[in-house]
């Protein structure tokens, strides 16, 4: 049986490598004098893909949620079936029951995670931040900042890229190949491909508020406010989402 302090540290250590990985990546192809600088989309949707792949990964104690959205939608997919855990194991074989202190421990540690590894990669890009560049462009190295500003579209934008990550998830359970972490890359992957250039794709609200505060409180030159009027798309949509993308697999009779 798994601890509660291990719980934490699985899901605090993934999503710390996670958000660690992503700043550095979108720092390196976003500030200046980098070898990366203006590399295109591709290389922030592989990076974002690998940087969940090493994360999920280094959380495999828990099952690697490293998002509050993945772990709400175990908890609605708990209330469908009383017999499902946190981490998709039956009882008795390393499954971790649903219960308010595992799921507050779950997602506590991501949103701190998120916040130390949005600080480890902000310290590994430090000098880079120091050049005088778009104040932007700094901040979306942090968080998402729609393309074109509309607060129905982008939280309708982060609700079905969320969707379709959970909707993955649950069923990819039932499947004989088990890719786990592989397949979440990949999916990742094609949905920062797809929805990054319109709404930034958040689809983690550890990941979108906890590096936005990040951004607030390290010192860096250039900066501007970080955009709190915004902050509650990335937050809202990807828990709206993850409840669909449970609920409508449910509804078909599809879950495994």
């Amino acid at each position: 049986m798994i601890s509660g302090v291990q719980m934490f540290c699985s899901e605090f250590m993934g999503t710390a490598l996670m958000m660690a990985i992503a700043v550095m990546v979108a720092a390196s192809r976003s500030l200046p004098r980098t070898g990366a600088y203006r590399a295109d989309w591709i290389n922030a949707s592989v990076g974002w893909g690998l940087a969940v792949y090493i994360g999920v990964y280094a959380g495999w104690r828990t099952g690697g949620h490293l998002n509050p959205a993945v772990t709400l939608a175990r908890v609605v997919g708990h209330w469908i079936d009383p017999q499902a855990t946190l981490n998709g194991l039956a009882m008795g074989k390393g499954g971790i029951p649903v219960t308010m202190a595992n799921v507050a421990t779950f997602i506590s540690a991501q949103f701190l995670g998120a916040f130390l590894g949005s600080c480890l990669g902000y310290l590994g890009t430090r000098k880079h931040f120091e050049l005088p560049t778009d104040s932007d462009t700094k901040l979306m190295v942090f968080c998402t900042k729609p393309a074109i500003r509309s607060n129905f579209w982008n939280l309708t934008s982060e609700a079905i890229g969320t969707a379709i990550l959970v909707a993955w998830v649950f069923l990819n359970g039932g499947t004989p190949t088990q890719v786990g972490p592989l397949g979440v890359a990949l999916v990742i992957t094609v949905l920062v491909m797809a929805l990054g250039g319109v709404s930034g794709a958040a689809m983690n609200p550890a990941r979108d508020f906890s590096a936005r505060l990040a951004y607030c409180l390290l010192p860096m030159s250039g900066k501007k406010d970080a955009d709190w009027s915004y902050a509650w798309i990335p937050f809202a949509g990807p828990i709206i989402g993850a409840c669909i993308g449970v609920l409508a697999p449910a509804w078909m009779g599809l879950l495994p």
